[in-house]
């Protein structure tokens, strides 16, 4: 359908904005889904520092490059989590970390997502990519017991936290889209069902499609983008591969990746066990025109070689579907 494809850039924050750029651009990529970490988009400079988002449409436009999304996951992950620790303070801003009080962290974090809604629209983007966090998903294992009730209070606290969030995006004329990850409050069908419904369908919130994180569940991508036709708001293309031979488990068995203990790992696209062609197909059936990112992870494969790769193999899928069905011409015109 001559969708743009750009690259993620999270996985390039060590380097300089332009020298990403300079690179996509050579590669053969349209554009860029920018990461609001590193130098690449800097939320408080893009509200408060004259000639800051014209810097940045002007290194874009210098490399031939445009921007459809942003995306905002490491401040996102600290809206709703629970517990918060090191692991946040390891990616989040000290701004926004403070002195690590847990709803201290929170309420910071979440008035920067509003603020990276306001920056998007002032930059002429439209969707904000991320994650929510949440404060159930270390019940999971469902052992202690797990009542209801405790599950319902994780959804009305994602609710509660959200949508205020979600009135900013609403008074800016901006989308989130939620990647559906575990960790998350979606993770699978059922918990991005139950997300949607949590905060009452409102168009504001819709999601990030990544087959990857489908693939090492057991889950069906293509099945996830037929039920969520109209929650697409943006597609990452990421790939993953199982290794579950009896000893190998799912759960990674707190190996590092690239590790070949691991059940699964994630690797560049084209290697792993995403049906790419049908996940085109499903997204030329549910219309979706939008970007085509390619989010670049692989412990075994260095990046300069695979995210150039990538966008080679995934090029070959994104096909227009025919004008008119292929069997018309069997009629006799009668």
């Amino acid at each position: 359908m001559a969708r743009p494809f750009t690259l993620f850039t999270g996985q390039w924050a060590d380097l300089p904005l332009e020298e990403v750029c300079r690179l996509a651009s050579s590669w053969g990529y349209d554009g860029l889904e920018i990461a609001c970490w590193g130098d690449h988009f800097e939320v408080d400079r893009a509200l408060r520092e004259d000639g800051y988002l014209d810097g940045r449409h002007a290194l874009l436009e210098k490399y031939g490059l445009k921007c459809w999304a942003i995306s905002a996951h490491l401040v996102g992950q600290a809206v709703c989590d629970h517990p918060i620790d090191e692991r946040h303070q390891g990616i989040l801003p000290a701004r926004i970390w403070g002195d690590g009080e847990p709803e201290g962290v929170r309420r910071r974090a979440a008035a920067e997502i509003k603020d990276t809604a306001r920056a998007a629209a002032a930059f002429g983007v439209r969707t904000v990519i991320g994650f929510t966090g949440s404060s159930i998903w270390h019940t999971v294992a469902m052992f202690p017991p797990v009542p209801p009730s405790m599950i319902e209070r994780g959804y009305a606290d994602f609710a509660d936290r959200w949508n205020p969030i979600l009135d900013v995006f609403d008074a800016e004329g901006v989308r989130f889209a939620h990647e559906v990850h575990p960790s998350e409050i979606a993770y699978d069908f059922w918990t991005a069902r139950r997300a949607v419904d949590a905060v009452g369908g409102r168009p504001a919130f819709g999601l990030n499609f990544d087959p990857s994180h489908f693939v090492w569940q057991d889950l069906d991508p293509v099945a996830f983008l037929a039920e969520f036709r109209d929650r697409i708001y943006h597609v990452d293309c990421k790939e993953a591969r199982k290794r579950l031979d009896g000893r190998n488990g799912r759960l990674g068995s707190h190996l590092p990746w690239g590790d070949p203990r691991r059940g699964w790992d994630f690797v560049s696209a084209g290697r792993g066990n995403v049906p790419w062609e049908d996940v085109f197909r499903m997204l030329n059936s549910i219309g979706y025109d939008g970007p085509i990112s390619v989010e670049w992870e692989d412990a075994g494969m260095d990046r300069l070689r695979g995210a150039a790769q990538a966008l080679t193999f995934l090029r070959q899928f994104d096909f227009e579907p025919p004008a008119a069905s292929f069997d018309a011409a069997f009629s006799s015109g009668s």
